[in-house]
C-alpha cells in the first residue's frame, strides 16, 4: 500500500445486535445465535434489529417496497456515517455490494409471475443488484460515486479493496464500504443444501449444541449455517483522532476454476492474498487472524492449510464469528472486519468455546480474510 488508510467508524446490524455496546456482549458470551426457522438452522436479526429495520421501513412510503437486503444497508449506513460525523456535502462514495440482492422481493415477484403470467411494475428496479448503493446514496443524499458489485462471500472485502483504491488515487477523501445480505429465503437455503454444505438439525444431537462448527478440524460432516445482517465501514484518506483502526495492507488473488465452486485444498488463492498483505512485515508479527472458515469441511480446511503453509511455526490466534451468527456471504468479511476492530479496541480476543486456540500476546496487527465461490480471496491488514 502507498499509505495507511483509516476506519472512522464501523456500524453493522445482525444476530449479535445493531449497538456496540450489544454486539460486544454477544461476542464476549459463550452462547451462539443459530435458531430454527421454517425447520431451518438459520441466524436471524436480533429482536432489537428487526425492531429498528420495521420502523425503518416505516419512515418512508418508498421504504415499504425495498427488499431486507436494501433496508439492511441503509440502517447501518446511517449509523456508520452519523458515527464518522459525515455530511451529505462531503460527497463520499459509496461502494456496497451483495452476493444474492434482493433474495425474498426476486422469490415474491417470480411466484406471482409463474402464477399470474405477468410481472409486477416495480419487480425490475426493486430487485437489480444496484438497487443496494442506489437506495443508500438518496437516503444519505450524498453526491459522491455509487457502486454495486457481488463477488459471491469475499464481496464486502472487495467493496473495501475498492475504497482504498478510490482514496489512494485522490479521487474521493472519503469512502463508505460494506456489504449487505438477506438470505434466509426458502429458495437460497435450498440453493446451499443442494450443495451439500449445509447443517444438518442432526448436528444437535451428536454432542454439541453449537451447531457451525467453523474452524473445527475434527467434524466429520459440513456444518454452514446462513445468517443475515450488514455492515458498513468509513474510510477516510488521512489520519483523524477518531480512527478505530488502520488498514496497513491489502492482498487479493484468484485461483483459476475447477468447477463452479472450487476452491483447492491448500488454499491457494489465500496464500497469494495473504502474502500480499504482509507485503514486507515479517508472518510473527501477525497477532490475530479472523478467518472466513464457512463451517464446511473443505473450506475450513483449504484456509487452515494456507495460514500453515505462510506462516509455519509462527501461526498467529485464530478466530472467526461464524459460529455464533452464521454466514452473512457477501456481508460477512465485513462483520470480521469489526469484530477485529472490536479486539483492536478492547484489547481482548475473542475465543471459540469448543477449539483450544492459544491466547495472542498483544493485539496489535490482525489479518481478516474472506473468499468467494471459485476461489477469489482477500486479505486485510488491520492495525491499531
Amino acid at each position: 500500500m502507498l499509505k495507511p488508510i483509516y476506519i472512522t467508524a464501523i456500524s453493522s446490524i445482525s444476530a449479535l445486535g445493531n449497538t456496540p455496546e450489544q454486539i460486544w456482549k454477544n461476542y464476549k458470551s459463550e452462547g451462539h445465535f443459530i435458531s430454527k426457522k421454517n425447520g431451518h438452522l438459520v441466524s436471524e436479526l436480533s429482536k432489537d434489529a428487526k425492531a429498528e429495520i420495521l420502523k425503518l421501513k416505516a419512515s418512508d412510503t418508498k421504504y415499504k417496497a425495498l427488499d431486507d437486503s436494501v433496508l439492511f444497508g441503509i440502517y447501518s449506513a446511517r449509523e456508520a456515517i452519523e458515527k464518522a460525523g459525515w455530511k451529505p456535502q462531503d460527497n463520499f462514495g459509496i461502494n456496497i455490494g451483495s452476493s444474492r440482492g434482493a433474495t425474498q422481493l426476486f422469490e415474491n415477484y417470480h411466484e406471482d409471475f409463474l402464477n399470474n403470467k405477468t410481472a409486477k411494475t416495480l419487480s425490475s428496479p426493486t430487485t437489480t443488484l444496484g438497487n443496494i448503493s442506489s437506495w443508500i446514496a438518496h437516503d444519505l443524499q450524498t453526491q459522491g460515486p455509487e457502486i454495486s458489485h457481488s463477488i459471491t462471500c469475499s464481496t464486502a472485502l472487495h467493496a473495501m479493496l475498492n475504497g482504498v483504491a478510490w482514496l489512494q488515487a485522490r479521487l474521493c477523501d472519503k469512502f463508505l464500504v460494506g456489504g449487505s445480505e438477506a438470505p434466509l429465503t426458502p429458495f437460497t437455503i435450498a440453493q446451499m443444501q443442494a450443495l451439500k454444505i449445509y447443517a444438518k438439525q442432526a448436528e444437535q444431537s451428536e454432542g454439541s449444541h453449537y451447531p457451525c462448527r467453523s474452524l473445527d478440524g475434527n467434524k466429520k460432516q459440513n456444518t454452514m449455517v446462513l445468517g443475515e445482517g450488514a455492515a458498513m465501514a468509513c474510510l477516510e484518506s488521512e489520519e483523524t483522532p477518531n480512527a478505530l483502526a488502520k488498514i496497513t495492507g491489502i492482498g487479493y488473488a484468484t485461483e483459476i476454476l475447477e468447477h463452479n465452486v472450487s476452491l483447492s485444498a491448500n488454499g491457494i488463492c489465500f496464500v497469494k492474498s495473504m502474502a500480499m498483505a504482509l507485503g514486507d512485515l515479517n508472518p510473527s508479527e501477525i497477532d490475530v487472524i479472523v478467518t472466513h472458515t464457512p463451517g464446511t469441511i473443505k473450506g475450513d480446511t483449504a484456509e487452515i492449510n494456507a495460514i500453515k503453509t505462510i506462516f509455519c511455526n509462527t501461526t498467529p490466534s485464530l478466530t472467526t464469528n461464524k459460529w455464533k451468527l452464521g454466514h452473512t456471504l457477501g456481508a460477512s468479511g465485513m462483520l470480521s472486519i469489526e469484530m477485529a476492530i472490536l479486539m483492536l479496541q478492547k484489547q481482548e480476543f475473542i475465543t471459540i468455546p469448543y477449539i483450544e486456540t492459544q491466547q495472542p500476546k498483544q493485539l496489535k496487527n490482525i489479518l481478516v480474510n474472506a473468499v468467494g465461490f471459485g476461489g477469489n480471496a482477500v486479505s486485510i491488514l488491520l492495525s491499531k
